[in-house]
């Protein structure tokens, strides 16, 4: 009994107790406990407004046009009553002191009060259009001509739903700002000169960048080079072209598929086909891959038609993978914006690193365990390889990402503070009212 006595007078001493504190107590108001974020309301608003370029095309017009009063009708509408507010917009100035002058104001109130906030918008005139002048590749350095092997007497393999000649086209439209020259390869003669260090327009042929158009297959130019190989295979003409890349510092580009897997050459190989109904080109194996890489590490040629893989499969069979955080960056940065996902069953394995003494430069699609489906590799001494294995169908954006990731020329943005063509809008919020 005693011991329910004293939890019950336990009890009133606790309620007591609240009920004092709880009279004496200064709680804050509901304003002040979840305030409103002016700020981001107006520019929240600010955005909305030139959602359809409203704000950006009324700024522009003359002071005394009815837009303006639009414009007020359409920012009264967007606010909630107890907003009030002030709109101002500036001329953007160069050349001067002042950076800004005041052009033209709306508001709905006489007073915003004290605790007012603003937000600031940078429109730009429609009728401007802003460029980004690229750095050419080669301005610093030496180089800088980019070779597009658009021949006419090679077929291609692996590049479904396209030719070579509308590749060569494209990829001349893509990357020709980027470079100091770019000359397109008419034909396999053509090839054949700047393998002999021959130039073909009084370019600057060292350390140039040449992309392979024809997909798992490589244009081979006859005489000399054509002598180099057998009916069996042109392994030796494949070492002899990385022999090039490493001599004069060449950048050599396969854009899908397994690299140097055919030679092609219409006129050289009337009859022969790749065993799918293309004519006009031998096949290879493996055999290529192994001794263009050979070339390019200056070791002794030594015809090896196994595929590169050690103990694994020859086919990684990745049907699925990314691009790398490395391309993901330079997606942005250039502009490109390829699919993040792609197939890749020609990837290659990360055992060419120690065999050939490459090192990865730029990962283009991300590594899979063993297997790398796309980058670019430079060799110790010099020369490099952009490898991408795509299954069948090209990307020619991931081999504009892979060169530009590799070469990193710059972008010159045009300045949006250019005399007449700018203009900053500030909208600023107060709150009347209740609480």
């Amino acid at each position: 009994m005693m011991r329910t006595i004293e939890i019950l007078l336990v009890i009133l001493i606790m309620m007591g107790s609240f009920i004092i504190a709880s009279f004496f107590a200064v709680l804050p108001q509901p304003s002040q406990v979840s305030p409103l974020n002016l700020r981001r309301l107006s520019l929240t608003t600010l955005q909305m407004l030139d959602a359809n370029h409203n704000l950006s095309g009324t700024v522009f017009k003359p002071l005394n046009d009815t837009a303006w009063n639009q414009l007020q009708i359409a920012l009264s509408a967007s606010l909630p009553p107890n907003i009030v507010y002030n709109l101002t917009v500036y001329q953007v100035l160069t050349g001067g002191t002042r950076l800004y002058t005041a052009i033209k104001s709306i508001s709905n109130a006489q007073s915003l009060g004290v605790g007012s906030d603003s937000s600031t918008y940078l429109a730009a005139s429609s009728n401007v259009t802003f460029n980004a002048i690229p750095e050419k590749i080669g301005s610093h350095g030496g180089g800088g001509t980019l070779y597009i092997l658009n021949c006419s007497d090679a077929n291609g393999w692996w590049i479904t739903g396209y030719t070579a000649q509308s590749l060569a086209q494209d990829l001349y439209n893509l990357l020709s700002p980027y470079f100091q020259r770019t000359i397109m390869v008419q034909n396999t003669t053509q090839l054949g000169l700047i393998l002999n260090d021959t130039s073909l327009q009084g370019e600057t042929l060292r350390n140039a960048t040449i992309i392979n158009t024809v997909g798992e297959a490589v244009p081979i130019p006859s005489g000399y080079y054509a002598t180099q190989g057998s009916a069996n295979s042109y392994a030796k003409y494949c070492y002899i072209l990385g022999q090039k890349v490493g001599l004069y510092n060449w950048t050599w580009v396969s854009i899908v598929g397994y690299p140097l897997y055919y030679v092609s050459n219409t006129g050289l190989f009337p009859n022969g086909q790749n065993t799918w109904g293309i004519y006009g080109m031998q096949c290879v194996g493996a055999g290529g891959l192994n001794a263009f890489l050979e070339g390019i590490d200056n070791q002794n040629y030594s015809y090896n038609s196994q595929w590169l893989t050690g103990d694994q499969s020859s086919d990684p069979g990745l049907a699925s993978v990314t691009l790398s955080t490395n391309a993901t960056y330079y997606c942005n940065y250039y502009g490109l914006y390829p699919s993040p996902y792609q197939t890749a069953t020609r990837a290659l394995p990360d055992s060419i690193l120690t065999t050939y003494h490459l090192n990865v430069t730029s990962y283009i699609l991300s590594k899979v365990n063993h297997w790398i489906p796309g980058a670019v590799y430079s060799n110790r001494i010099s020369g490099s390889f952009l490898a991408l294995g795509l299954a069948r169908t090209p990307d020619i954006r991931l081999t504009a990402l892979g060169l530009l990731s590799y070469y990193k020329p710059r972008l010159y943005r045009s300045e949006y503070t250019a005399s007449g063509t700018s203009r900053l809008v500030v909208l600023q919020l107060g709150q009347v009212g209740g609480v």
